[in-house]
């Protein structure tokens, strides 16, 4: 890391520790949503918005990495890492974009460095072993399940209302496209590319939200 990278990641660690002191994974009152002039405002440089970014999303960080690695400090570790990470990468925020997936992009890509990490030394890869017994539990994969329809239904929400409806209609009716057409009123060409539309944002929107298959596969394999 050139000296110039090493200051600016000296500087992003200063600013999150002066706004995040301790892993502390309670919020005392309802953080408002996130809006787009906040996201300018911190990628101009924001010190009061990082905090607020950490206020509402700490928590869903910390989650994410623990169901990786299963240990508490290190989880916290990747919540300050991401946090740091977005301060440094913050000129390159898109206020109109989803900031929430950005994050978690951040947070799995560091959850998996660290899983890479553990694998290399034998005494970690043991440790996560013995906390990994509990894996296939079913509730955490119904967490799975659930947080995976609450980010399609989301997405799904924000298509055009005709690509809505057509969706809606083909993927939980399981119409025809022949069917969809004649009960809409529209060709079956129009059909198939409010289909293929809705299909590119869905794919483009939740391409990461894949939380613990990857996991499973490193130790299952």
């Amino acid at each position: 890391m050139v000296a110039e990278e090493k200051g600016v990641h000296q500087r992003a660690v200063k600013v999150v520790h002066q706004n995040i002191i301790t892993c502390n994974l309670t919020t005392l009152k309802k953080v408002e949503d996130i809006l787009n002039d906040d996201i300018q405002h911190l990628t101009e440089g924001s010190d009061a918005v990082l905090k607020l970014i950490y206020l509402k999303y700490h928590n869903k960080v910390y989650n994410l990495a623990l169901r990786f690695l299963k240990d508490h400090d290190m989880a916290c570790e990747i919540v300050q890492e991401t946090f740091i990470k977005l301060w440094v990468n913050r000129a390159k925020l898109d206020p109109a974009g989803n900031l929430w997936l950005y994050i978690f992009v951040i947070a799995k890509r560091l959850s998996l460095n660290k899983l890479r990490e553990i694998n290399r030394s034998q005494n970690l890869f043991d440790a996560l072993l013995n906390r990994i017994d509990y894996i296939h539990n079913a509730t955490e994969e119904r967490i799975i399940e659930k947080d995976l329809i609450y980010h399609t239904e989301k997405t799904i929400r924000t298509l055009p209302q005709q690509q809505q409806k057509v969706y809606r209609l083909s993927r939980e009716e399981g119409l025809t496209h022949k069917e969809i057409a004649t009960q809409l009123q529209i060709s079956t060409s129009t059909v198939n590319n409010h289909l293929t539309e809705a299909l590119k944002t869905l794919r483009a929107d939740l391409r990461y939200i894949d939380l613990l298959y990857s996991l499973l596969i490193l130790f299952l394999v």
